[in-house]
């Protein structure tokens, strides 16, 4: 058997392809987006225009009939020069597009996807609570029916791609009944997932958050206050959506996992640059050898961190168990992708420091990598689960 680990021919035609668009029209521009807090609509539009965003759906939902390898390397060569335009994409088609794709009915697939494969519009995936945090079991957001309707309470929060003008949906997880149980707790939470337009009434989007890193891209709280859509809207069967958001929790980290090494390798990237240009005490930094450890240690990293999000996606796309290789590979990757971004601060000295310079924007993004779609800590009790001690 013959191990290759070089792309396809179609794959590394689109690595290329994105390599270039983030050169030449993401890098240009970003800045000043990231400096004033703002959506690139711009960027994201062209991206639409490119099909990333319809990368791994079918060509009968308006996608580009690729997979989660595909979407994976158009993430990684877009996080190597800007997280924001990544993390914007992860979003828009792990967590807003996919619960439709893989939980949809067919006529909600048909209503929904043409337009989030074109990038027309963004989906958002309402998760995560306030009181939640990690312990997404904990969902206090209710549904209750009532007669042809849902009727939503709640509130979410950390939501990204939620609040922007091409919004079109959040899929919410909510409490919508419990297991039958003996005892007087009434049995343990039914957890369902269901669509919710944008502007429905009783749906409120917040202010977009003040946040660290990743200020080019839209995170808000939700809530909902008596909000009332169709029956219909129900996504897959009732008292599923815990493992439907298991399932794509699953998949997104190694989505992340892909993000977080393009973050690790533009580290490389743009430290190395540096150390050729930087003069100091008469000659280019990089010559010396305490800049030239650094710089092989950050190498390694993201190589390392490229092969366990590959193979990752490899299990996934051959239709092969994936949970362990996903958190092994989002695990390594973020943290990884926090000491790369640590490590070219330090090269750049000052320069580090100022957000003219890239890696002050990298520095600033990495750490949620470590925090979004499953801490560290989750990933290393998954791993444990998978591995039987627990």
């Amino acid at each position: 058997m013959s191990l290759d680990h070089r792309l396809p021919d179609e794959l590394e035609g689109l690595r290329r392809t994105v390599e270039a668009f983030a050169h030449d029209v993401v890098a240009p521009k970003i800045g000043e987006y990231y400096e004033q807090h703002a959506f690139p609509y711009e960027i994201v539009q062209e991206m639409g225009r490119m099909g990333l965003f319809g990368l791994p759906f079918p060509e009968e939902y308006g996608g580009m009939g690729g997979d989660y390898l595909a979407l994976g390397i158009a993430l990684e060569e877009l996080a190597r020069v800007d997280s924001s335009v990544a993390i914007t994409l992860e979003a828009g088609v792990s967590l807003g597009a996919m619960p439709v794709y893989h939980f949809g009915t067919e006529e909600q697939k048909r209503a929904w996807l043409p337009k989030l494969c074109s990038g027309e519009m963004l989906g958002a995936f309402g998760l995560t609570e306030p009181d939640g945090g990690s312990d997404a079991g904990a969902t206090r957001t209710t549904a209750v029916r009532d007669g042809d309707d849902w009727v939503i309470n709640g509130s979410k929060c950390f939501i990204t791609n939620s609040g922007t003008d091409i919004t079109g949906l959040v899929t919410v997880t909510a409490v919508t009944g419990r297991k039958a149980a003996s005892d007087s707790s009434g049995g343990s939470p039914l957890i369902s997932s269901i669509i919710v337009p944008s502007g429905t009434p009783g749906f409120t989007v917040g202010a977009p958050y003040s946040k660290v890193g990743w200020n080019a891209s839209d995170t808000r709280e939700l809530s909902f206050s008596d909000v009332r859509v169709p029956a219909a809207n129900l996504l897959g069967e009732e008292g599923r959506g815990y493992a439907q958001f298991l399932r794509i929790l699953d998949e997104g980290r190694i989505a992340i996992a892909a993000l977080a090494t393009g973050l690790a390798q533009g580290c490389v990237d743009e430290s190395v640059r540096y150390a050729k240009e930087r003069q100091a005490f008469g000659r280019a930094i990089g010559s010396n050898q305490a800049i030239q450890f650094k710089l092989a240690d950050m190498e390694m990293r993201a190589h390392t961190s490229r092969l366990s999000w590959r193979h990752a996606a490899s299990k996934l796309v051959h239709g092969e168990p994936f949970k362990k290789e996903a958190a092994l590979a989002k695990l390594y990757s973020s943290e990884i992708a926090v000491d790369n971004a640590r490590e070219a601060t330090q090269i750049h000295g000052g320069y580090g420091f100022m957000n003219e310079y890239p890696v002050a924007r990298m520095w600033r993004d990495a750490k949620i990598l470590e925090i979004g779609e499953g801490t560290s800590e989750v990933q290393r009790m998954l791993i444990a689960r998978e591995l039987g001690v627990v």
